[in-house]
């Protein structure tokens, strides 16, 4: 067994030729190649719907940033408008406090110048009586019949002249 088929080299030749025949003869080259474009398409279908979802994520999230935005305006437009209106019914309120305030001050004047008038009524009722009764003693103590008579004729002269 010397010679060419002894040699070991020989026989790896003749395997790996045989090898490489067997993979041309079962198409494992075209096998290995739609694998590869197999697994390249699904690689690409991924990345395509990886990208579509990236956009639509941006999108959302400009959509709510832009609602975020408006909730945040029209937050502070309530704020504003509550703050406003705050300062309205203050107003109102201590212009309604002044009015209620006037209102009451002046019946406060009222009432002390209706008590003053009766006061005064009542302490010019009070000398009028001390007056005539003072009067009515003195005249009663110091008029005699001729002295009354007298002055009643007078008083009927005078009133005569101031009739006339």
């Amino acid at each position: 067994m010397s010679g060419l088929f002894g040699d070991p080299t020989f026989w790896v030749a003749v395997g790996t030729v045989l090898f490489i025949a067997l993979v041309v003869y079962l198409r494992v080259p075209g096998m290995v190649a739609k694998m590869l474009d197999d697994r390249s398409a699904a690689i690409k279908n991924e990345l395509d719907e990886a990208k579509r979802l990236r956009e639509e994520a941006e999108i959302l999230l400009k959509q709510y940033r832009a609602k975020t935005a408006g909730a945040e305006q029209e937050a502070k437009a309530i704020i504003d408008n509550a703050k406003e209106m705050a300062d309205r019914l203050a107003i109102e309120a201590r212009a309604q406090l002044e009015q209620q305030i006037e209102r009451r001050a002046k019946m406060a004047e009222q009432k002390i110048a209706q008590a003053e008038a009766d006061a005064i009524a009542e302490v010019r009722a009070a000398a009028t009586a001390a007056a005539t009764s003072a009067a009515a003693e003195v005249i009663g103590k110091r008029l005699t019949e001729a002295k009354s008579d007298a002055l009643i004729e007078a008083s009927i002269r005078d009133l005569r002249t101031k009739l006339h």
